[in-house]
């Protein structure tokens, strides 16, 4: 029978290319249209029929010299019979296919056969939660408790899913390999055997704890350890503290979103502490030195330079929270904002007037 299609095209190569070229083209479109994928079967017949033909040095050699002829009627002057030896589908038809399928499904089982020996380990599902911290928890650092729902081994059948007294069983379907074997020859393959989904084992009598499924789900409080300097919206790590793993795979990990509630005057910048400063006009214009609140706790003097303007920010090295990498402290940045006085008395309106005969006329000239 004459092929489908040009196997050049099946494969989607040039007639040229190169051995390493048709190989790449051929695991790509394997990966894709393997029926143990969801793939289409006939178009999975096809890709193996047209590598079988152009992996072969000899084979593709015939191919491109009879073309169409190659595998059906036999091609004027060429001997030898259509459906014999080195034809496609004739009495020496073999490619090896290991080394292509040897990656595509690992991990999958059961592709081409692989056979399985009960329930497959398999990593338990990772867990994410927030939770709520003060400003200064955030700052210093602290241990708190999560509540997490998270999936178990059942406690009475030990995740067997089986009554307890008995076991599972091997599936009579497929003989405990997991799948079932389809289609003859080279274009053989093995689908999950659909009496015990792929397991191998069916239950027979199951576990009345969990119904059969071997895992149960639990609320479980789990004591995490916030690192200082923990920020608003980010993201801790635990290993090992999500679901546990089925049939022994491992657990996977706790992720815990820090939500940092509002300081009435700190506010945080990454390491930074950012504190917004009130100051007089008289303190910004002549210079003073200010007793400021850090997060720690402790007070610091800050000089506030003459001719300080409002917005102008200056920093305390080494007064902010620790930096969660690299090591180190962040700053304190304190914000100046120069405050006027909504209502003044006799005495400061007087000086201020004072103020205003002394001051430049022209220190808005440049918008003018």
């Amino acid at each position: 029978m004459a092929p489908k299609s040009n196997y050049y095209d099946i494969l989607g190569v040039k007639k040229d290319a190169k051995p390493d070229e048709i190989k790449k083209a051929f695991r790509k479109l394997a990966r894709k249209h393997h029926p143990d994928a969801g793939g289409d079967e006939e178009k999975f017949k096809d890709i193996n029929e047209a590598y079988e033909v152009l992996s072969d040095t000899e084979k593709r050699s015939q191919y491109d010299q009879y073309g169409q002829y190659f595998g059906g009627q036999v091609p004027p002057g060429a001997g030898g019979q259509p459906g014999g030896a080195g034809w496609p589908g004739g009495a020496n038809a073999t490619v090896d296919l290991g080394d292509i399928f040897g990656d595509i499904f690992s991990g999958g089982g059961g592709g081409f056969g692989g056979r399985r020996s009960g329930p497959q380990p398999r990593r338990g599902r990772d867990v994410q939660v927030n939770l709520d911290l003060s400003f200064d928890a955030a700052f210093t650092g602290t241990s708190a408790q999560v509540q997490i729902e998270r999936a178990e081994d059942c406690s009475t059948c030990k995740g067997t899913g089986a009554k307890p007294g008995t076991s599972r069983t091997t599936c009579s379907t497929c003989k405990g390999s997991g799948s079932v074997s389809e289609g003859q020859g080279m274009f053989g393959f093995a689908r999950s055997c659909p009496t015990c989904q792929g397991q191998g084992t069916v239950i027979e009598q199951p576990c009345s704890a969990c119904r059969g499924r071997g895992r149960v789900v639990r609320m479980k409080p789990v004591t995490v350890n916030v690192p200082a300097g923990a920020t608003d919206g980010g993201k801790l790590r635990f290993k090992g503290q999500g679901e546990s793993g089925d049939a022994g795979g491992p657990s996977g990990d706790l992720y815990v979103v820090t939500r940092i509630k509002a300081h009435p005057y700190f506010t945080r910048d990454a390491a930074d502490v950012l504190l917004e400063l009130p100051v007089s006009v008289s303190e910004a214009a002549l210079g003073a030195q200010i007793t400021v609140p850090t997060p720690d706790g402790a007070k610091v003097k800050l000089k506030v330079p003459a001719g300080t303007q409002s917005g102008k920010t200056l920093r305390v090295r080494g007064k902010g929270a620790s930096k969660l990498k690299g090591g180190g402290l962040g700053d304190l940045r304190v914000k100046v904002k120069v405050v006027v006085p909504e209502e003044l008395t006799e005495q400061q309106r007087e000086l201020y007037e004072q103020l205003a005969d002394a001051t430049p006329s022209d220190m808005r000239a440049h918008i003018r």
